[in-house]
């Protein structure tokens, strides 16, 4: 069975990585490393691709950070829920799609399947190591944002539409929630989607990660960095 990569060490030693369908939550604060965890657990190895659904950042913003942190940009496709807001008339390529704002779930969802259509069709740019079904990442990189937009109840049925999606196509989804931001009621629901979650701190001298979710993975803090787009546990 394929199995995801994820560049921890906890996850990837014990347990070969993360399973196809499986769901990983990163809970961390404002300020801290979460994000960056959650781009380098999205960046797509050789054969694989990436999607990600951009609530923060512009398309064309992202992708710059992409190449600056040498990802394989050709392997990565990018639904932005930013750029329409302050550009409407921007048009959809292969590998960026548009929605009108976070709030537009439904259309998160058409533009979604658009692009796994897309990489089925072999209409990515090919890889060497081209694998069938093509194992892909998908990353929402904010669930605090979406929560801003939409009710808990409403954003929990979107997300467990998705999650189902992901199960059926043998992916994986990644999301980061800011932990700081919402009740424990939040927080339940949102993990009951999940399989993994990944609950981060910031403290002066670094950044440290707790893994749940995963048998056999040691549970306690543990320091981490990230460099050039890959995660680095510190001994």
């Amino acid at each position: 069975m394929y199995t995801y990569k994820t560049g921890i060490s906890l996850i990837d030693e014990v347990k070969g990585g993360i399973s196809p369908g499986s769901n990983v939550l990163i809970l961390a604060p404002s300020m801290s490393s979460g994000e960056k965890l959650g781009y380098a657990i999205m960046r797509p190895q050789e054969g694989e691709f990436a999607l990600v659904l951009t609530t923060v950042m512009r398309s064309v913003d992202l992708l710059d950070f992409f190449s600056s942190e040498e990802f394989n940009r050709d392997a990565i496709g990018v639904i932005d829920s930013v750029t329409k807001l302050s550009t409407p008339d921007v048009s959809d390529t292969t590998q960026v799609k548009y929605v009108s704002s976070p709030s537009d779930l439904t259309g998160i969802g058409i533009k979604f399947s658009s692009l796994v259509e897309s990489i089925f069709n072999g209409e990515f740019p090919p890889s060497d190591q081209a694998l069938f079904p093509p194992p892909i990442r998908f990353y929402i990189d904010s669930l605090t944002t979406l929560l801003m937009y939409r009710k808990l109840e409403v954003l929990y049925q979107f997300l467990h539409v998705m999650t189902s999606k992901l199960k059926k196509m043998e992916a994986i989804g990644i999301y980061i929630l800011n932990n700081e931001s919402f009740d424990e009621r939040t927080l339940s629901l949102m993990k009951q989607l999940m399989n993994v979650v990944i609950e981060v701190k910031s403290e002066q001298h670094g950044d440290f990660l707790r893994i749940r979710g995963v048998p056999g993975a040691p549970q306690e803090w543990v320091q981490f960095k990230i460099h050039k787009g890959t995660l680095e546990m510190v001994a």
